[in-house]
C-alpha cells in the first residue's frame, strides 16, 4: 500500500461535515414541545429524583437509540429503511407491526399537542393579555383549523419554517435558562431533609423516578428520524468502509446528538426547578400547563413592582412556548399523516396505491387525524398522564424492545447478545410500558 493510499484512507475516515450535520439533526429533532413538560415531572419530586434523572439521562438517550440504529443497519439492503430491514427479519406481519407502532406512536403525540397548545394559548390569553376566557372547544378548533389550512396549502413552507425554527427554539431554551439564573433560590434544597425522604410509596423517591423515566423516554426521543438517519450514513460509508465502521460512526453521532440535547435539557430542566420550586411543579401539571407557561404566570403574579427583564421573560416565555408546540405539530403531523396513510392503503385498499389519489389519502387522513384531536383537546386530559399511559409507552416498544427482541432473534444481530446494555434497554422500557398499569391503579 504507498503512502498516498494511506492518506486518502485516513482522510476518507475522518469526521466529516455530514456527520456534524446529522448530529445537529438528531439532536433538533429531539428538542420539541415534550421538553417542556419534562421540567414539571423531572421536578416534581423534589432535588433527590431529578439528580438520580441527571445520572441516567446519556444513558437512556444514547443506548436506546444506539440499539434501534444497530436495528436499522443489520437488514442487508443498504438504501432500505426499518420497514424493509423488519421485514427482512420477520416477514410481512412484521412491517404491519412497524407500522402500528409508528402510526400510534407519533398520533398520542398530536393529540398531547393539541391539548398543549389549546392550554398554552388560553393561559395566555388570560393571564398576560389578561383577556375574558374563551370557549375551550372553540379556541381548540380555531387553533386547529388554521394548522390543518397552512398544512394542506403550505406543506412546502411549513418544512421550511420548522426547520429554520429548530435552532432558534434551542437558542432560546438556553437563553431563558440563563436569564432565570437571578431569580433561583433555596426552596428546592428547604425540602430536602432526612426525615422526610421516603424510597417507596405514592411519592417516594424510587416512584418518582420510575414515572421520570417514561417522561425521559418521551422527551429525549429522536427515534422517528433514526432509520433515515442510518439509511443516509450507510450509502455513504459502508461500500468503501464496511459495515462495522458505519455503525462506529453512527453510535459517534448518536453519542454526540445525547450528550448535547442531555446538556441542554437537563439545565433547562434544573434552571426550571431552582426558580420554582417542587410544589410549584405540582401546581403546573394540575393546571396541565407547560413549564415555561407556568413561568410567565409566575413573573406576572410577582409582588410588587417588575423590571423590565422579568416582564420581557413573561411574555417572552409564553410566546416561546407556543412556538414550540407549533413545530413540534407540524412535524409530527407529517409522520402521522405518512403513517395514517400507509394503514388506510394497506387495509382499506389492500395494498393499492392506485385506489386513491394522494391528495385524497392526504384528506380522509387530515379528517381522522384533526378530528380526534380536537376531541382529545376539547376533554383535556391532564397532558404528563398521558404522556406516561400512552406516548412514552409505545415509542419505549419501538425504541427500546423491538431492537432488544431482534438481537435475541435475529442472526445479524447475535454478536450483541450478552451484552450488559442490553439488559439496560430492556428494563429501561419494560419500566416505561408498566407505567399503563401504574396509571391503572
Amino acid at each position: 500500500m504507498t503512502t498516498d493510499s494511506v492518506t486518502y484512507s485516513n482522510q476518507g475516515t475522518m469526521w466529516r461535515k455530514s456527520d456534524t450535520t446529522w448530529t445537529l439533526g438528531l439532536f433538533g429533532t429531539a428538542i420539541g414541545a415534550g421538553v417542556l413538560f419534562f421540567p414539571i415531572r423531572a421536578g416534581f419530586g423534589g432535588l433527590i429524583p431529578i439528580l438520580i434523572m441527571l445520572v441516567l439521562a446519556y444513558p437512556i438517550a444514547f443506548l436506546c437509540h444506539r440499539a434501534l440504529a444497530r436495528l436499522c443497519l443489520s437488514g442487508s439492503n443498504i438504501t432500505g429503511n426499518i420497514t424493509d430491514t423488519v421485514e427482512e427479519h420477520f416477514g410481512k406481519t412484521g412491517g404491519v407491526i412497524i407500522t402500528f407502532l409508528y402510526f400510534f406512536a407519533i398520533c398520542p403525540l398530536l393529540w398531547i399537542y393539541g391539548v398543549t397548545i389549546t392550554n398554552t394559548f388560553m393561559t395566555f390569553w388570560e393571564n398576560q393579555l389578561q383577556l375574558m376566557p374563551l370557549n375551550r372547544g372553540l379556541v381548540a378548533l380555531v387553533l386547529l383549523m388554521a394548522m390543518a389550512f397552512i398544512i394542506f396549502f403550505g406543506k412546502n413552507l411549513m418544512v421550511k419554517v420548522m426547520s429554520f425554527l429548530v435552532f432558534p427554539f434551542i437558542a432560546s431554551l438556553v437563553l431563558i435558562s440563563l436569564s432565570l439564573i437571578p431569580y433561583w433560590n433555596a426552596s428546592v434544597f428547604e425540602q430536602v431533609s432526612t426525615s422526610s425522604i421516603s424510597l417507596l410509596g405514592h411519592d417516594g423517591i424510587l416512584v418518582n423516578v420510575w414515572l421520570g423515566i417514561a417522561i425521559m423516554v418521551f422527551s429525549f426521543n429522536f427515534s422517528p428520524i433514526v432509520s433515515s438517519f442510518v439509511e443516509s450514513k450507510r450509502e455513504e460509508y459502508e461500500p468503501e468502509f464496511g459495515k462495522q465502521f458505519t455503525e462506529d460512526r453512527c453510535s459517534k453521532i448518536i453519542s454526540r446528538a445525547s450528550m448535547l440535547m442531555v446538556a441542554v435539557v437537563m439545565f433547562f430542566a434544573f434552571s426550571c426547578l431552582f426558580t420554582l420550586s417542587p410544589a410549584m411543579m405540582a401546581d403546573a401539571k394540575a393546571q396541565n400547563i407547560p413549564v415555561l407557561s407556568y413561568l410567565a404566570n409566575h413573573f406576572s403574579s410577582m409582588a410588587g413592582g417588575k423590571s423590565t427583564f422579568s416582564t420581557v421573560l413573561e411574555y417572552g416565555a409564553s410566546l416561546i412556548a407556543l412556538v414550540a408546540i407549533f413545530k413540534s405539530f407540524f412535524g409530527h403531523y407529517l409522520g402521522t399523516l405518512e403513517g395514517m396513510n400507509g394503514l388506510i392503503v394497506k387495509f382499506a385498499c389492500k395494498g393499492d396505491k392506485k385506489k386513491y389519489s394522494t391528495g385524497k389519502l392526504n384528506l380522509i387522513s387530515m379528517f381522522f387525524i384533526m378530528g380526534s384531536t380536537w376531541v382529545v383537546a376539547y376533554v383535556n386530559p391532564n397532558i404528563l398522564d398521558l404522556i406516561e399511559a400512552m406516548g412514552a409507552p409505545i415509542i419505549a416498544s419501538l425504541l427500546c424492545l423491538l431492537p432488544m427482541y431482534a438481537v435475541r432473534k435475529v442472526p445479524a444481530l447475535a454478536k450483541y447478545k450478552g451484552k450488559p446494555e442490553n439488559y439496560f434497554v430492556t428494563i429501561v422500557g419494560l419500566l416505561t410500558i408498566l407505567n399503563i398499569f401504574y396509571k391503572l391503579i
